[in-house]
């Protein structure tokens, strides 16, 4: 897939990339110190309107690393899917920005600004930064105590072209606009409210704010890669372990994988509804094909040791779908052997009755639609003797598994 993002330990060892992290760290922090964020004064007079610095650093970081996170996935450099993007919670992230925001204005420094001061030793700074290291403690003995709305409207990992229906191009430019016009209020404003002459900063921010307009042009032109577009990349490689049989597993290792505490398992059953409920596996979950852009946001969101195991009737529509969720950048998707036909021959009662069908057809008779109410939704592995080829292996993931707040 894409090169980026680099996989550091493999390319400069643990050493240098340990180094690279420190010397990244390092240089952000020299970024906010000389933007004066551990000054508190400084960043308290945002909320006064009289120095809007902490606006136009922190809004000209976000839409520089957008615009080129965007460019570099328009060109193939960046998978976008990587990216860690934090779930949304709507209404516990209100309340949280909201809390936040009254502790900047009385403490004058949010938990990265204060980590800025402390570092320059500044004695506010560092007692700001032990009061958040208590209040962490603090929720965390408290947290049980509002744990149902801490968890309330979840949206997963929601973003604005998932809000607005547009294409990540215009989002860009739409957002690079809106902070243009806020950096120019913000200006007015600290002429207002705090006596600063508009005319007194750099020229060069008309070049920078310019140059941005275009690039973010630029990504309307180019669109972002479809799924598509993914798959053509690495198609030559993935077709060969499909056809070398390296990605179908046998029914027996699936029923293995769902009894093994150390392995969460999805099994994704794309058949059509009327399919699914005449039978399907215990704990399969219906997903038709149509479904699965939406739902892949949610499965890359889950932890390293997660299996997708895509199952049809034999494994025409499964293999389609595994070529969807690979080319997504999802790790660990398999095919089940033989799909839901394979899994009947084996596991189904004697009695099941079988018709000649064709491909990706169910094949068996079923007298009323029970789903997994049948014996064979559910077998005891341990009533047979079935030798196979054990072929799951977690992969580790690319992308970050977390993500935080840099300001």
């Amino acid at each position: 897939m894409a090169p980026f993002p680099l996989p550091l330990e493999a390319l400069v060892g643990k050493f240098w990339m340990y180094a690279i992290y420190l010397a990244i760290g390092f240089a952000f922090g020299y970024v906010l110190e000389i933007s004066g964020f551990a000054i508190s004064p400084k960043l308290a007079a945002q909320f006064y309107l009289k120095d809007m610095t902490v606006l136009k650093v922190m809004f000209t970081a976000i839409i520089v690393a957008m615009v080129f996170i965007f460019a570099a996935s328009a060109v193939g450099m960046l998978d976008f899917n990587m990216v860690w993007v934090n779930p949304t919670y709507l209404w516990p992230g209100i309340v949280g920005g909201l809390i936040m925001g009254v502790g900047f204005i009385i403490g004058g420094f949010c938990p990265g600004t204060s980590l800025v001061a402390v570092a320059t030793a500044k004695i506010d700074g560092i007692f700001f930064a032990l009061g958040v290291l208590f209040g962490i403690f603090a929720f965390g003995e408290t947290v049980s105590n509002f744990e149902v709305f801490f968890n309330s409207s979840y949206m997963g990992r929601f973003t604005l072209m998932d809000w607005m229906g547009l294409d990540a191009g215009w989002v860009a430019l739409l957002v690079v606009l809106m902070a243009l016009f806020m950096f120019w209020g913000g200006e007015q404003l600290e002429r207002i409210f705090g006596g600063i002459d508009p005319k007194q900063a750099p020229k060069m921010r008309y070049a920078g704010a310019g140059a941005l307009v275009l690039v973010a042009f630029g990504l309307i032109v180019l669109g972002q890669p479809t799924n598509t577009d993914r798959w053509t990349k690495i198609s030559a490689e993935k077709e060969l372990q499909i056809n070398a049989r390296e990605v179908q597993i046998h029914p027996a290792e699936l029923v293995e994988a769902t009894e093994n505490d150390a392995i969460k398992v999805y099994m994704l059953d794309v058949r059509s509804e009327a399919d699914y409920n005449l039978f399907h596996i215990k704990d399969a979950l219906h997903t038709p094909m149509e479904k699965l852009p939406e739902y892949v946001k949610d499965y890359l969101l889950e932890p390293s040791n997660t299996v997708f195991v895509v199952m049809s009737n034999d494994e025409m529509a499964a293999t389609e779908a595994w070529k969807f969720l690979v080319a997504e950048n999802l790790p660990n998707v398999y095919i089940l052997e033989g799909g839901i036909n394979n899994w009947l021959s084996i596991f189904g009662e004697d009695d099941l009755q079988m018709v000649e069908a064709e491909n990706d057809t169910l094949k068996y008779i079923f007298s009323a639609a029970l789903g997994a109410k049948y014996p064979a939704a559910t077998p005891d592995i341990h009533k047979y003797e079935l030798e196979f080829t054990p072929k799951i292996k977690l992969q580790t993931k690319q992308g970050p598994s977390g993500g935080g707040c840099g300001g």
